[in-house]
Formats: structure tokens, sequence, C-alpha cells
């Protein structure tokens, strides 16, 4: 509970200073939408349910994106992570792809893919896949060389090797990738939704910029950031139990 409160010393700060400008006329309301209003139009959008149909398809696209950028990361870092050959062939294209910004890849999936939903989750599933990518392969690469020799003393074939001592030992890595690419993939969300959108968080957020709506503009931003946490911790969570088994300063009691 402690560790709650702490956590929101920085937020109720913010508020605070939020409302002090607002409310002295420090900064004009039709340049920043003091709390209160910010608050009126999330329950307006809420009563009428333009809110509800928002966030479920921007959730809907983060899931299907991520899951689908996840496996194949899983899929491709395996074969990079477990074989150098492979590493030379794919890995540098991999890396010159990454350094590509999200917004560039608008035109082309536009071209390949519409204005569909499909075009939105592959964008979606580019930003998540990386991450997951990156650290899987560094996970993978970093599993402790006595573990190996270990298992040539068991006698273990390269599957069974793999199978029980380089992917379990990697885990760590591929958790923060996953972790770190969920987060991610809602980055890319509103890049996303600038596709031809007429649901999400994204388009909630230009619709307000074009109607000039800073309170609407800023309604869209807090459930970007609420639903990043939400996401964040939650992955947090499962990485944490799911690596009770290493000993990190972390894991500590």
């Amino acid at each position: 509970m402690r560790k709650f409160w702490l956590g929101l010393l920085v937020p109720l700060a913010l508020l605070a200073f939020w409302w002090a400008i607002t409310a002295f006329g420090i900064v004009k309301t039709y340049q920043l939408a003091s709390p209160v209003q910010v608050a009126r139009e999330l329950v307006a959008l809420f009563a009428d349910g333009t809110l509800a149909g928002d966030l479920s398809a921007s959730i809907l696209r983060v899931i299907c994106g991520f899951a689908i950028g996840c496996a194949l990361a899983c899929a491709i870092g395996v074969v990079v992570g477990l074989s150098r050959t492979a590493e030379r062939i794919i890995d540098p294209t991999l890396q010159a792809i990454r350094a590509v910004p999200s917004l560039a890849w608008v035109p082309l999936i536009l071209l390949w893919l519409g204005i569909g939903e499909e075009a939105k989750i592959t964008l979606v599933a580019i930003g998540a896949f990386f991450p997951v990518y990156i650290n899987f392969v560094a996970g993978i690469h970093n599993v402790d060389r006595k573990l190996l020799e270990v298992a040539d003393v068991f006698g273990l074939s390269p599957v069974q090797r793999a199978r029980r001592v380089v992917l379990p030992a990697a885990s760590p890595g591929l958790l923060v990738g996953m972790r770190i690419g969920f987060t991610q993939a809602w980055l890319f969300l509103v890049a996303a939704e600038l596709i031809a959108s007429t649901k999400g968080l994204g388009y909630l957020l230009m619709q307000g910029q074009q109607i000039t709506r800073p309170d609407q503009i800023l309604v869209a931003i807090l459930l970007l950031a609420l639903c990043g946490k939400i996401t964040e911790s939650a992955m947090r969570a499962i990485e944490h139990r799911s690596l009770r088994w290493t000993d990190t300063l972390r894991t500590a009691p």
C-alpha cells in the first residue's frame, strides 16, 4: 500500500499544478483545458457510448498487433539467437528496418493493405516486434556458458539443450522485451489510427485537434497514458511472478 501511495505523489502534484495554472488564468483554457473540463468531457463521452467504442477498438487493435508481433519476434529470435549464420543473414536487415520511424510506414501500409483493420494491426505489430526480438536475442546470447557445459556433461542433444537450458535461461530477456513491446504497441497505435479510422483513442485525439477541443485531446492523452501504465504494470507482475526462480536484486525478498 505504501508503494501505491508513493507512486501517486508525482501525478497528484502534476494535477495540482495543472489546476492552479488554469484556475488562476496563467494558461488560457482554450489552450489547456482545466481538470474540471476534462472530467466533464470524460463523463459526456462515457454517457453517450463514444468512449466505450473508442476504447474497445483501440484495446482490440493493440492486443491483436502485440500477439502477432510477439509471435514473429519469438520465432525469428530463436533462429537468430541459436545460429550465428542466421544472425549474420537476418539481423543486419532487421536492425536497419528498426530505424524506420513509425509514421514512415503509414503510406506503404496504405498501399499494401488499404484502410481496413489489417493495416492498423500490422503497424501495431511492427511496433511490438522489435523490443521483443532484440531483448530475446540478447537474452539467448547472454546465457551463462557454464550452463551449456553442464548440458554437455549430461549428454543433451542440441534440441534438448535449447529447450531445457538456453530458452529458460533467456526467459528474463524475453519477458522484459514483451513488457516493453506491449507498451510500445500503444505508441504505434496512434500512428495506426491515423489511417482513416472512425473509432479509437487515436481518432479521438485527432478529432479533438480538428475541432479545437483541448478537453477532448487531453481525455485521449490521459486514457492512452492510463492504458499504457496498466499494460506495463500487468506485464511487470507477470515478469516478477515468472522469474521468482532467479537470484537477482529485483527478486530478492
